[in-house]
């Protein structure tokens, strides 16, 4: 714990002299400006502030945000009407928000300008609790004390702090007078003009373990407010990741819907290709062969009178089969090596003689041209 207390008071020095601060404050007071003036006024109001200035004939109280005075509690008054008195100053305050200062004249107190080392910025208060007694005529036992860092400029290294110091032999008289009215000052700081009343430097001459110790209720609710927002910035961002994860799944199930459909696009225009090169070779194919009819007619003027058909076929790839009878069948092949339209005639089988008809039956098969072998196909 010594060993990160260090470390602390750095990040808090670190963070005083940043700009983070400024930022805070100038943000805070944006977002305040947004809110209702009775709402603002409710949460921007603070502790609650009283000044305590002691003079010859009492006590008075004023009230620091208004400057009202509160109550003039004489001296020479009972211990039980001061404690009434101081009572009813404040009344209508909460006591968790009551702050009581104690101001001094500044003519009672001594202040210094020192310049310490850079090192000295994380707890500039201790450094100078060793200066007392050579930089003032008292001892560090004889004195309350505070430093305040300066935000002047100072030499390369170095930190600008101003020493206030008042004597406890004027100071502790005061304390006691007021601790016997029940009063316990919350800090004991020095006035800023010389009537001491009407603002003060901001400064607390008390050391820490002589300060008081006061309930802190709205801490609490601070911390669990604080832990409400830490766990309402986890939620939002749980649920922004839940967000994004739902919208990058609703994207992966677009992109593998589209991607489907693309591969059946690519499908189906592979198909299409395939349908359109089938149609087109079976278009080509139809182009380059001659047709039927024009076989027909080729072969009607080609075989003899004498001749005819009885079975005529003709399949995809030009195959060509005729049987029949002719007078003379041998002569026939020829005959159809001039035709235009066909190649490779020949008979298939032997020439069979037909007794009832006195002709020659045969079976002939051949190819059909097409335009690539140079013929036309018309």
């Amino acid at each position: 714990m010594n060993g990160f207390s260090p470390t602390l008071d750095r990040l808090k020095l670190a963070w005083r002299r940043s700009s983070a601060p400024a930022f805070f404050a100038w943000w805070g007071a944006e977002l305040a400006a947004l809110l209702p003036a009775n709402l603002r006024a409710r949460l921007l109001r603070g502790p609650e502030v009283l000044l305590l200035t002691v003079h010859a004939q009492g006590l008075r109280v004023r009230r620091e945000r208004t400057h009202d005075v509160l109550a003039a509690i004489p001296w020479a008054a009972s211990n039980e009407v001061q404690r009434a008195d101081f009572a009813r100053a404040c009344a209508g305050i909460d006591p968790a928000d009551r702050r009581l200062v104690l101001l001094l004249p500044p003519d009672s107190v001594l202040q210094r300008r020192l310049h310490l080392p850079q090192a000295a910025a994380s707890d500039p208060r201790r450094v100078v609790g060793y200066e007392i007694d050579r930089q003032t005529p008292f001892k560090p036992e004889q004195v309350w004390y505070d430093v305040r860092v300066l935000q002047n400029d100072s030499p390369r290294g170095q930190i600008a702090v101003e020493l206030i110091v008042a004597p406890r032999s004027e100071v502790d008289p005061l304390l006691e007078k007021l601790r016997g009215i029940g009063v316990m000052p919350d800090s004991v700081d020095v006035g800023a003009d010389a009537a001491a009343v009407s603002s003060r430097d901001g400064v607390n001459l008390l050391p820490p373990e002589a300060r008081p110790r006061r309930p802190q209720p709205r801490r609490r609710i601070n911390l669990a407010l604080a832990a409400a927002c830490v766990i309402l910035l986890v939620v939002v961002m749980l649920q922004w990741l839940d967000n994004r994860r739902a919208a990058l799944d609703a994207m992966q199930a677009q992109t593998d819907a589209l991607r489907a459909q693309a591969r059946q696009a690519t499908a189906l225009r592979e198909e299409l290709v395939n349908a359109a090169g089938a149609s087109g070779f079976l278009a080509a194919r139809k182009r380059a062969a001659p047709s039927a009819l024009a076989v027909l007619r080729d072969l009607t003027s080609r075989l003899p009178a004498d001749t005819w058909l009885e079975r005529y076929s003709q399949d995809a790839q030009g195959q060509i089969a005729m049987q029949g009878e002719s007078a003379k069948a041998a002569s026939l092949i020829d005959r159809l090596r001039e035709s235009p339209l066909l190649t490779e005639p020949k008979l298939q089988g032997v020439i069979q003689p037909d007794p009832q008809t006195g002709k020659e039956h045969f079976d002939v098969a051949a190819q059909l041209r097409t335009s690539g072998n140079g013929t036309d196909a018309r």
